[in-house]
């Protein structure tokens, strides 16, 4: 049936009259040849999907190929079928179900078939132009094109790769998890549309097709809280968004995305079963990173780097070991120093860097250690394409970068003392290096304040009272002078992109104050403690107006706080408060634990390599 499919469709790509090629830039670049699909073979099989442009052309006829919008078309097609046939109780709809059966083989042809006959179904749909209102012969299934059907089963003695194949990090134990000695799960009994699936193999990219849209708004879902639709002012949230919109051309990044929201769906309506069959899924997504990871070419590709995030989002919500998004954090920075900032000037890659930044930047304060973000380079290239401009919080981010460096420096100085290495001369003139730094960068970030916040155009954050609204602590702090206990006012701010980035200014401020042991002009104990206040003060308006898991992006600056105040005050009272309201309210595991990962104290997990 496939060589005949083939057959007719080769034989109407004769009689098809000769056309001008035109090649996406990438090719044209690499002067290779291309397909003129969008996005093109070539460009799928490195790798970057999104960077797959055209150049403008006024003819119709010569415009690329979309497998995407073809595949939406199908889609929308056989949820209307479905729609049509449920409506009809007699035997009026055998027709419709047949047609339903050759759209639905189509589609599965579309979403896994070789490359090539792909194209030629997609241009076979395009040259119809009258929808699929003629037979099309079904065809499929593809043998051996889907690389997850090569991986162990999750009982595998090779299974436990978890953060492993990134940084050696503990794995946990997958033949553990609730649910795993079910025949059957809640997801694997799902169907959706006529029938029922009979096929309960435990896993999810291997469902039938009456099952796969339930997964399909199982990834909505995650991609809903995990990149919700916001305006700019709230903060660009749009990276997984566009990464979900390029997952049918790339097996890793279907599979990375069925595990991580099924699990996340599972967990947050409380659901074992459901949950179980995302993680059933997951070690197979870890063996595919491992095999890409190792791949000169791969490792490369935007779908690795998609992964990787992936795992990262699902560690904060599964939490599976304590070192685990630590772990995750730190296999995408070294991913991305390795990729090179040129890779990450346009589309999924540019949006994954510049969006995620605050992550990379807590994760080199955590480590103390220099980053490779300082480097002038990492601070201009990623914009140079003009993809998107940078605001105040990426100029703020900017002077964060350095301050790795100092921390780094600070360590160093106290280990050569303890051990007496250094001269009285060599220790001076180190000391003062370090403080002339120290007093530079803490002057750059007072220059940041008057440049940025005290001239937003929005204005700059209201002072209100505490009322406890929804259920949120209110937060208490103390009289420095006299130890009496007040009730001070919160933080409003004129939009999203404001609370995070004031966020992350008190504790950037508050990590460098931590070394600054300044004779002269250090920042005081006092301002410290206003700083970890600060920070306080802006959860509310930040927690109850942030759409979905976008709060993730304030758990940094919420573990410094946490680590500016003492044991048993009435803020660290607060703040246990806070972590439970949001591991509640979010299925985040990650704030239910306080964090302690992300912590930048030199005894932190990243700094010491302890779980």
């Amino acid at each position: 049936m496939v060589g005949d499919t083939r057959h007719f469709l080769d034989s109407r790509a004769r009689k098809a009259p000769n056309r001008q090629s035109r090649s996406c830039k990438v090719c044209r670049l690499r002067k290779v040849k291309c397909d003129r699909v969008k996005p093109c073979h070539a460009c799928c099989a490195h790798g970057y999907p999104s960077k797959c442009v055209y150049e403008s052309v006024p003819d119709d006829e010569a415009k690329p190929i979309s497998q995407a919008e073809e595949i939406r078309n199908l889609r929308s097609e056989i949820r209307e079928l479905r729609s049509r046939i449920d409506d009809k109780h007699d035997g009026d709809g055998v027709q419709d179900l047949q047609r339903l059966d050759r759209l639905e083989s189509l589609f599965e042809s579309i979403r896994s078939a070789p490359i090539q006959t792909v194209d030629d179904l997609v241009r076979e749909i395009r040259t119809a132009q009258v929808g699929l209102k003629k037979d099309l012969v079904p065809v499929g299934p593809w043998e051996g094109t889907e690389a997850y059907e090569s991986y162990p089963s999750p009982n595998s003695a090779v299974l436990p790769t978890r953060t492993r194949l990134l940084l050696n990090s503990p794995v946990p134990d997958f033949n553990t998890l609730p649910g795993e000695d079910d025949d059957d799960s809640d997801l694997e009994r799902m169907s959706v549309g006529s029938g029922s699936g009979s096929d309960s193999s435990g896993t999810i990219s291997i469902m039938n097709m009456q099952q796969r849209p339930a997964v399909d708004v199982f990834v909505e879902r995650f991609v809903d809280a995990f990149s919700p639709e916001v305006d700019i002012k709230s903060g660009r949230a749009g990276a997984l968004r566009a990464a979900a919109g390029i997952r049918m051309f790339s097996p890793l990044i279907t599979d990375a995305f069925e595990a991580v929201s099924v699990a996340f769906f599972g967990r947050s309506v409380q659901n074992k079963q459901i949950e179980a069959s995302g993680f059933r899924l997951y070690p197979r997504v870890l063996r595919g990173l491992q095999d890409a990871l190792v791949d000169p070419e791969k490792c490369n590709a935007e779908s690795t780097l998609v992964t990787v995030i992936l795992l990262l989002a699902f560690e904060s919500v599964e939490r599976t070991t304590q070192s685990g998004v630590s772990a995750h954090v730190r296999g995408a920075v070294k991913l991305i120093e390795h990729r090179g900032p040129e890779n990450h000037m346009y589309g999924v890659e540019h949006l994954l860097f510049t969006e995620l930044r605050p992550y990379w930047i807590g994760g080199a304060l955590a480590a103390r250690q220099p980053s490779f973000l300082a480097r002038e380079e990492w601070k201009t290239i990623p914009w140079s394409a003009g993809t998107t401009k940078k605001d105040f919080l990426h100029h703020l981010l900017d002077l964060a970068a350095d301050i790795p460096g100092y921390l780094a420096l600070s360590d160093a100085f106290k280990e050569a003392q303890k051990t007496s290495v250094m001269g009285a001369q060599e220790a001076a003139v180190k000391q003062s290096t370090m403080w002339n730094g120290i007093g530079e960068l803490t002057a750059k970030f007072y220059q940041w304040y008057e440049d940025w916040v005290v001239t937003y155009p929005d204005g700059p954050p209201e002072e209100v009272e505490q009322t406890g609204d929804q259920g949120f602590p209110i937060f208490q702090r103390r009289n420095l002078r006299n130890g009496a206990t007040f009730t001070p006012s919160r933080f409003a701010y004129p939009n999203l992109l404001m609370a995070q980035t004031m966020c992350l200014y008190y504790s950037f401020r508050l990590i460098l104050s931590s070394v600054d042991n300044r004779p002269h002009d250090r920042v005081s104990p006092m301002e410290q403690y206003d700083l970890g206040c600060g920070i306080c003060r802006s959860l509310e308006f930040y927690i109850l107006t942030a759409p979905g898991n976008m709060i993730n992006r304030l758990a940094f600056p919420t573990r410094v706080a946490w680590e500016a105040f003492p044991d048993g005050g009435p803020e660290r009272r607060f703040m246990v408060e806070v972590l439970h309201l949001v591991e509640k309210r979010h299925a985040l595991g990650l704030w239910g634990s306080a964090m302690p990962e992300l912590s930048t104290r030199e005894s932190s997990p990243l700094n010491t390599g302890s779980p």
